[in-house]
C-alpha cells in the first residue's frame, strides 16, 4: 500500500502578498509525494531556502550544470531497459511524481507523451531507500499523448491525455490494480491536475492557446468517478480578479468542445503545470510565460510571474511545476534555457540546474524523493530534439543538499 497524505490546514494568503513573495506558505507533509521534512517542535520548517544553493557550475559528465556539492546520474533512457529489469523505458517522458512505499523505498512514475501505438501511457521505477533501482514496469498502455497529470492524496497517479479526446486515467503506482478512466473529469486536451482534498476538488489545465482553467468537484471522498465539471470565468477588466465557476453542460464534449460550452469562460494561453498547496492553486501558461496563483477561499486569481514584465525574466517556456518544503515554486522549462528555475519564498528567481546540449528538448516531470536529497526529472527528447517521438528521452536524478 502507498502511504496516505496528512491533510494540510488551509492557510489562505492575501492577493497583494502573492504578488510579491511566497513567504510563509509552508510545507505540506505528503506521504504520496515530496514527503518528510525536518521541523521544529512547533512544526515550522527549519531548512534553508533552495534559492541559496549558489551559482551553476560547468556541465558535468552528463551535461548537467549544478551548484557546488551536487551530482547527477542518468537513471533511464528511452528505448533501453531500466537498471537490471527487462522493462524498456518509454519514449517522450513527461509529467512525473514520487510515491513512498512500505518497504522504505519509493516509486517515480512518468508519463509518455507519444501515440498509443508508439508506447503512450505511464512507466514507473521502483527505488530502494538508498536510491538503488529495484525494478521498473508499466502502469498504463494504449493511451495517447500522456502529457502531465498529478498525484492524489490517496496515493494514485492521474495521467492526462493531451488530445481533443483526452481523458484522465487514474493509475496505481504499484502496478497492482488496473488503471481506471475518469470520464466525469471531462474530455479535452488535458495537461495537468492538482487535488484540493479538503474541498473535494480537482483543478485542471488545458494546453491549447485558448484553453480553460477547470475544476472538478467530486461527490465522494477519494472517488473521482462522479462529480461536477466547472470552468473558470475571471470577472473584471483585467487578466486578474475574482473567479466565478460555471458548470460545463456536457463534459463528454460529444457535440461541442468543452472549452466552448460556456461562452463567458476565460481563455488561458497554453495551460501547463499545476500544483496545490495550503489553499492556493499555482499553474503556468506557456503561451504568455506566466505563473498564476488562485486562492481557493477568496476565489481570487493573481499573476505572480510574467516574463514580459519581470525585472529578472530568466524563466521562459514555463511548464511542469512542483513546490519545495521551504515554499519555493520549481518551474521546468519547455525550451527556454533548459533549466529548472525556482521562484523562491523571498521573491528571488534563480536557476537550480540546467541541461546543456539539448536546446530543442524540454525539461519535464520534476519530483523529489522522500529524503528530499534527490530530484528526478527528464529531458523529453534528449540531444536529438528534432525527434518529436521522444525516442532519445533521458530521465535524470540529481543528488545533493537541497535543504538543510
Amino acid at each position: 500500500m502507498v502511504n496516505r497524505k496528512t491533510k494540510p490546514i488551509i492557510d489562505p494568503t492575501r492577493r497583494d502578498f502573492l504578488r510579491t513573495s511566497f513567504s510563509g506558505i509552508g510545507w505540506i507533509m505528503a506521504g504520496t509525494t515530496l514527503s518528510r521534512c525536518a521541523s521544529e517542535g512547533d512544526g515550522s520548517v527549519t531548512m534553508s531556502n533552495i534559492a541559496n544553493l549558489g551559482p551553476l557550475q560547468d556541465p558535468d559528465e552528463n551535461g548537467v550544470r549544478l551548484p557546488v556539492g551536487f551530482t547527477s546520474r542518468i537513471v533511464a533512457r528511452s528505448g533501453m531497459p531500466v537498471g537490471s529489469s527487462d522493462s524498456v523505458w518509454h519514449n517522450a517522458p513527461d509529467g512525473g511524481a514520487v510515491f513512498t512505499t512500505e518497504d522504505g523505498g519509493y516509486i517515480y512514475v512518468s508519463n509518455s507523451e507519444t501515440a498509443a501505438q508508439l508506447g503512450g501511457g505511464v512507466g514507473a521505477i521502483h527505488f530502494g531507500s538508498n536510491g538503488d533501482i529495484l525494478d521498473a514496469y508499466r502502469l498504463l498502455e494504449g493511451t495517447n499523448l500522456n502529457c502531465a497529470g498529478g498525484h492524489t492524496p490517496w496515493g494514485t497517479w492521474l495521467s492526462c491525455e493531451e488530445t481533443p479526446q483526452g481523458r484522465v486515467h487514474e493509475c496505481d503506482p504499484l502496478g497492482i490494480s488496473e488503471a481506471v478512466v475518469r470520464p466525469a473529469m471531462g474530455v479535452f486536451e488535458h495537461e495537468a491536475v492538482a487535488i484540493d482534498d479538503d474541498n473535494q476538488t480537482a483543478y485542471m489545465t488545458e494546453d491549447v492557446p485558448d484553453g480553460r482553467f477547470y475544476r472538478f468537484v467530486y461527490e465522494n471522498p477519494a472517488d473521482l468517478s462522479a462529480g461536477r465539471l466547472e470552468v473558470a470565468e475571471v470577472t473584471g477588466a483585467g487578466a486578474e480578479g475574482a473567479v466565478e465557476w460555471r458548470e460545463v453542460p456536457d463534459p463528454s464534449a460529444e457535440s461541442t468542445e468543452t472549452r466552448f460550452q460556456v461562452p463567458s469562460s476565460t481563455a488561458f494561453n497554453g495551460g501547463e503545470g499545476i500544483w496545490y498547496q495550503r489553499g492556493v492553486v499555482y499553474f503556468s501558461t506557456k503561451g504568455d510565460n506566466r505563473i498564476w496563483a488562485y486562492e481557493t477561499e477568496t476565489s481570487m486569481l493573481t499573476i505572480i510571474y510574467d516574463a514580459a514584465t519581470s525585472s529578472t525574466p530568466i524563466l521562459t517556456g514555463v511548464d511542469n511545476l512542483t513546490m519545495s518544503p521551504a515554499g519555493d515554486l520549481l518551474v521546468a522549462e519547455d525550451g527556454g534555457d533548459m533549466q529548472i528555475v525556482a521562484i523562491s519564498a523571498d521573491g528571488a528567481i534563480v536557476p537550480i540546474l540546467q541541461v546543456t546540449g539539448q536546446d530543442l528538448s524540454e525539461i519535464t516531470g520534476p519530483a523529489f524523493d522522500p529524503s528530499l536529497g534527490r530530484l528526478y526529472f527528464s529531458s523529453q527528447r534528449g540531444a536529438d530534439g528534432l525527434d518529436i517521438l521522444g525516442r532519445s528521452g533521458i530521465t535524470y536524478e540529481v543528488s545533493g543538499p537541497f535543504f538543510i
